[in-house]
């Protein structure tokens, strides 16, 4: 039997091939004959579509085809993985800046560029609603048509859909205080590494997609509904993600590139920059207005959230995301009253999606900020005040739902005790802490073959996707440990519909969960179906026989796997396949979000900044993050996960933000303009505690991560700077100017309200 493999970090799956370049991610991939695409789109965010002349690109040599919406079906095909909204090209008019308008097809990327530019569309410049309060003006352009809208009452707004959840009487609450602030959260892109790229060709059953998508079978279901085509005849092809964040899990061309190859019947191609991949696809950006009550002692009365999300021109997934991060936002704490009103918001601008935390970070920042306030204000400590509000384990928080799963007052504990809490700090230095709470996957289903070889090596097929997450190595240590194999002896193949079952989604921190369990299934069948081969073969009853990872136990001697293998097939060789079937609690049609979350994703987080108050410059002295994640599998990752994932969250506190003018152009494009964390915005100390109670409802007691690091770090720094510099913040990013500026008015104030004194 090989050594126990969970909680051990071995080396990652595939990690060599990352570091040195030998992944094969989809610019790499090359098919024969293919065909290069080129997009076409216009300089503002909303212009009406008078005329597309493509004369004068169809003369440059190389280019085959060139496909305007006059060529396309009649209505205009449209797809989305929620509502079926956005068309392959703009049909009429753009609704946001980059939004295509046609598509050269050549043989070369040079050509496709060149005829691309020689396009000439006639268009006039539209009023675009850029921003919330623009989109629900009176009188303000509709983004989409009404007669997409169906009949409802929002048929003729800006507004997408709407949520009210909540309980008890908030109006009816009474409080010893009463908080009332708005907060900004930006609008900013995923930036993986890996730009977004497609491919698609014609085969002999139907068309074959290539796509680094989180969801492959999302893709398959939405590719098929968008040509009219049974799934059957779509297979996609995902090679593991150069980095998703969310960005690359719903389709985006893929329609479109199936389309242009059933077209011109050649493989067709299309990889975008990184200036194109900003333009496609961003985080929903918010406005939340938080009014909170509480009582002398700092226990919560009610909390009354109305935020403001603003999608971009069509719905994509952001929906979900608005809907089921603002159903627990009034986050991980007791609230007798609340009431969270929440709109998803259409505007002209870049389609939004998933983004890492599912649109948690922008609930947390607004109400873990009011929390910190009113600890400031009511004389409490800021650690204290959230240790009296949080549920204790198995308390319910959110009536009806999952009550908390983990300690986490504990981790709140460990957390301060980590960053030294109550250690003297210098002059300009500040600390601030921060809890999130984000819900995992409801309904949704994982299925997992795993198949035993002869030699008593496996190998696993899954619909997950590895984005660098580290799926393969955990599921090869799930099955090398249920089987008795070395880690070697298991191979994880993942990624081609045509080949591996059903997989829901790479998303919700759910895969080491869902997907873990199912494959744990698969490999108990397995040594179901050993032991009953080996009572065949040897003529014994089942109740006689034991299997053990590894090894047959009959009454007078012990047996391998392969041995069993051998006697029961022989020179002909042969071997055992195992399915598993994870599906959680299923689908809720009473609850607001489809289902129950099968955990809570917990997060705490603890930073010590320093601030230079002539600049307004913000270095991290130190940063703990303390997360409940039942059991971590392979410790290494878990840490590599929540430590990526706080980094990823001081760009939206610190610097990020898309920046448009009025024409709805994004005016930082690119690695240049746009600013993300690098090994300088790092804090010094980076801290990770991860606290194991084997509690979850994964394999040996997990619950998913890769996400909590990012859920309350905007809070933290924000109340680390406040008490640093003494000033308070309310939009993100806490860049050096705002805190300048914030730190110029408060003095300002203060010389204004010193007393004169008169003779």
């Amino acid at each position: 039997m090989a050594d126990p493999l969970i909680g051990q970090s071995p080396l990652r799956v595939g990690g060599r091939e990352r570091v040195t370049g030998a992944q094969q991610y989809i610019a790499d991939i090359h098919l024969e004959n293919v065909l290069h695409v080129k997009l076409v789109h216009l300089g503002v965010a909303r212009a009406r579509i008078d005329r597309i002349d493509v004369a004068e690109a169809l003369k440059v040599p190389g280019v085959r085809r060139i496909v305007t919406p006059a060529d396309l079906p009649v209505p205009m095909p449209r797809f989305g993985p929620a509502v079926t909204d956005r068309p392959l090209l703009a049909v009429g008019e753009t609704k946001f800046f980059g939004e295509p308008v046609a598509a050269v097809v050549a043989e070369t990327i040079d050509a496709a560029e060149d005829a691309a530019a020689l396009v000439r569309v006639v268009s006039e410049e539209l009023p675009a609603v850029l921003t919330v309060d623009q989109a629900l003006a009176p009188g303000a352009p509709l983004v989409q048509d009404p007669a997409l809208r169906g009949k409802g009452p929002l048929a003729q707004t800006n507004r997408l859909n709407e949520w009210t959840f909540g309980w008890g009487d908030v109006d009816a609450a009474c409080a010893d205080l009463v908080l009332e602030h708005d907060y900004e959260f930006p609008m900013i892109t995923h930036f993986a590494i890996e730009p977004h790229g497609y491919m698609a060709a014609p085969d002999e059953h139907g068309v074959t997609i290539w796509s680094p998508m989180q969801h492959p079978f999302v893709l398959q279901r939405v590719v098929a509904a968008a040509l009219g085509w049974p799934i059957s005849r779509v297979r996609v092809i995902s090679p593991d993600p150069g980095g998703g964040f969310g960005g690359k899990g719903w389709p985006k061309f893929e329609p479109l590139m199936a389309y242009l190859a059933l077209e011109v019947g050649r493989p067709v191609r299309l990889i975008l920059t990184l200036e194109e991949t900003f333009q496609q696809v961003r985080r929903t950006s918010a406005t939340v207005r938080a009014r909170t009550g509480f009582t002398s002692d700092g226990r919560i009365v009610f909390q009354d959230l109305e935020g403001h999300f603003l999608l971009g021109a069509y719905a994509d997934i952001g929906i979900r995301v608005v809907s089921k991060a603002s159903y627990a936002a009034c986050g991980p704490y007791h609230t007798p009253n609340a009431r969270v009103i929440a709109r998803a918001i259409l505007s002209h601008t870049t389609p939004t999606t998933a983004f890492r935390g599912f649109g948690t970070p922008q609930a947390s920042w607004a109400v873990e900020s009011q929390l910190t306030k009113a600890a400031r204000l009511l004389g409490l400590d800021p650690a204290e005040i959230r240790l009296r509000n949080v549920p204790a384990k198995g308390e319910a928080f959110i009536p009806n739902d999952t009550p908390a799963d983990g300690d986490w007052g504990s981790a709140i504990r460990k957390a301060t005790a980590a960053a030294d809490w109550h250690r003297p700090l210098p002059k300009h230095r500040g600390r601030g802490i921060s809890l999130g709470l984000k819900s995992s996957s409801t309904a949704s289903a994982s299925l997992a073959i795993v198949r035993l070889h002869y030699d008593g090596s496996a190998t696993i097929l899954s619909g997950t996707s590895d984005m660098g997450q580290g799926a393969r190595t955990v599921f090869a240590q799930i099955a090398a440990q249920e089987l008795g194999l070395k880690l070697d002896e298991v191979a994880v193949v993942m990624g081609d519909t045509a080949v591996v079952p059903y997989d829901s989604s790479t998303s919700a921190s759910r895969s080491t969960v869902f997907m873990g369990n199912a494959i744990l299934k698969a490999c108990a069948e397995i040594r179901r179906r050993l032991r009953t081969l080996a009572a065949e073969a040897f003529a014994l009853d089942e109740e006689r026989i034991q299997v053990e990872p590894g090894r047959v136990r009959l009454p007078d001697r012990e047996l391998s796997y392969v041995d069993v293998l051998k006697a029961r097939f022989g020179p002909p060789r042969g071997e055992l396949i195992g399915v598993g079937e994870e599906r959680g609690g299923g689908y809720v049609p009473t609850h607001p979000l489809g289902g129950r979350p099968e955990f809570w994703e917990f997060m705490c987080s603890a930073a010590e900044v320093e601030v230079d108050p002539e600049v307004g410059t913000v270095e991290i002295v130190k940063l703990v993050l303390a997360s409940d994640i039942g059991h971590a599998l392979n410790p290494q990752q878990v840490e590599a996960q929540d430590e990526g994932a706080a980094v990823m969250g001081l760009g939206h506190s610190l610097m990020e933000h898309l920046i448009l003018n009025e024409h709805g152009r994004i005016l930082n494009l690119g690695a240049l303009d746009y600013r993300i964390p690098t090994v300088q915005d790092v804090p010094r100390e980076l801290h990770s505690i991860l606290i194991e109670n084997h509690d979850g409802p994964g394999p040996y007691g997990a619950k998913g991560a890769g996400e909590g690091g990012i859920l309350a770090i905007a809070a933290a720094i924000g109340a680390a700077i406040g008490e640093a510099v003494g000033v308070e913040i309310r939009d993100l990013p806490l860049t050096p100017e705002r805190i300048w500026r914030a730190i110029q008015e408060k003095q300002n104030q203060q010389e204004a309200e010193k007393p004169t004194l008169t003779r």
